[in-house]
């Protein structure tokens, strides 16, 4: 497989939509994918969070805060996901400073080799750093279509959005279609 051992990072905290980290965890494996769920760890070894729909428990243990330069181009791709998730990621306790993980996707997205991937309520993330964004095509939930105009982004009405080095989707409901994208992009680039 042209895609085993590669390394892709989701970001993760509470109130994450269920049924899209389940099909990621199935469809990255099948694939031979190195997946990594990453967070804030604030300090603990792990932390459990639950998913907004089930309640269901995941456990956290990786960390983006801190992470090298070195082992972050290791990655090939960086997911932020659906739901809650990062609203409650965009957290800073220094109101003048960038919130870390927004911070962390700013080191990303300055890395042209790794895929972007944002999708639906994931696009509240870029909220501090809008001009990772701006004048790009996108799409998001349709609740969130003003704040991508906001940001100086393109509202595209499609259900999966590519412009170059970033994948964006409207729905976790479209988490299928997203994956595959990002998947036929991955190999592309083999």
């Amino acid at each position: 497989m042209k895609l085993e051992g590669k390394k892709i990072g989701i970001l993760i905290e509470s109130d994450f939509y269920d049924p899209e980290i389940w099909y990621y965890q199935r469809r990255f494996a099948e694939e031979g994918m190195d997946l990594h769920f990453l967070t804030r760890l604030w300090g603990n070894k792990s932390i459990t969070f639950k998913g907004h729909e089930y309640q269901v428990p995941f456990e956290c243990s990786e960390s983006f805060e801190n992470m090298s330069d070195a082992d972050l181009e290791s990655y090939v791709c960086i997911i932020v996901p659906s739901g809650m998730v990062s609203d409650r990621l965009r957290y800073t306790e220094d109101v003048n400073k960038l919130p870390p993980a927004t911070q962390f996707l700013k080191r990303a997205f300055a890395k042209k080799s790794i895929l972007k991937g944002i999708i639906c309520h994931g696009m509240w993330l870029i909220a501090p750093a809008t001009e990772l964004v701006k004048g790009r095509r996108v799409v998001v939930h349709n609740n969130l279509i003003g704040d991508a105009k906001a940001y100086g982004a393109i509202y595209t009405n499609e259900d999966v959005v590519v412009d170059g080095d970033l994948v964006t989707a409207r729905s976790g409901g479209h988490c299928h279609l997203f994956a595959k994208k990002i998947l036929e992009m991955l190999r592309s680039q083999n």
